[in-house]
């Protein structure tokens, strides 16, 4: 399936920065596209909650998935209305029920966009998912030929949640924790179900990536970089297949193997 840049992917790149490259003895001036950064602040029933480093695609999709991946809401009818302004590098946000106090204590995550997470209680994940590891492979092809944004200028993370078939959602962020929430708002938006599904990203696992994939309800987490120590021991407690280094004909599964059944087909 042959996709091209939309008209939101090519927002989130800034065009035309001019820059000096030095090789080889030689100098050159020359023009590149360049990821987008912005500040979003998040404001519930008019207090203010956090501001998430982003890249301005997808904006709404991103504070309803984050607002779920951090319990503020069980789904999309918690949201009385909302309001998200590029220009002014905010969201307005209004709760069905009013009177949401956020835990005061805040965990910094780690990754390029700066992300906080208020920690969550999680649930461990069942589910009678099996995958094989061709099938690993084909979906991490996928989300590389439909990463668009990094195409085009680079340094982004992109994610996806698909099936066992194809890749059903796709967000790319400066922060990789950023486009989980998107997936997830998204996922929300379109009332469709993150269960029972598998999801692939090409930023390393860490463990608030965890405890969203956790949220989610997602059983098979997979990456094209590595996982930490601390999402292997949460990926073991709460249920979840952890595959990382999925890169050629090879992937790494760290925990759950049972779910994983096969071989790799050696022509890919």
């Amino acid at each position: 399936m042959e996709h091209t840049l939309d008209d939101s992917l090519i927002k989130g790149a800034v065009p035309d920065i001019i820059y000096t490259r030095f090789s080889a003895g030689k100098e050159e001036r020359l023009s590149a596209s360049v990821p987008g950064e912005m500040a979003l602040t998040i404001y519930i029933d008019s207090e203010e909650l956090v501001t998430l480093l982003c890249t301005p695609v997808k904006l709404p999709q991103l504070v309803l998935g984050f607002l779920y991946s951090e319990g503020v809401i069980a789904g999309k009818d918690g949201v009385a209305g909302m309001r998200v302004c590029e220009e002014e590098s905010l969201a307005d946000v209004r709760l069905v029920e009013p009177g949401y106090k956020p835990p005061e204590r805040r965990t910094i995550s780690s990754g390029c966009g700066g992300g906080i997470t208020f920690s969550p209680e999680r649930q461990r994940v069942e589910s009678d998912l099996v995958v094989s590891p061709g099938v690993v492979l084909s979906l991490m092809k996928q989300l590389n030929e439909r990463a668009e944004l990094h195409r085009l200028c680079g340094g982004v993370h992109t994610s996806a949640l698909g099936d066992t078939n194809d890749l059903n959602v796709v967000a790319e962020d400066i922060g990789r924790h950023n486009t989980l929430d998107k997936i997830m708002g998204e996922c929300l938006m379109l009332e469709m179900p993150t269960t029972d599904g598998i999801l692939l990203t090409t930023g390393r696992i860490s463990s608030e990536m965890l405890s969203k994939a956790a949220r989610m309800e997602t059983p098979v987490v997979v990456s094209r970089s590595s996982p930490t120590d601390k999402s292997i021991s949460l990926a073991r407690e709460l249920g979840i297949t952890l595959i990382g280094y999925v890169r050629g004909n090879r992937i790494s599964v760290y925990t759950h193997e049972e779910r994983v059944k096969g071989a790799p087909a050696k022509d890919m």
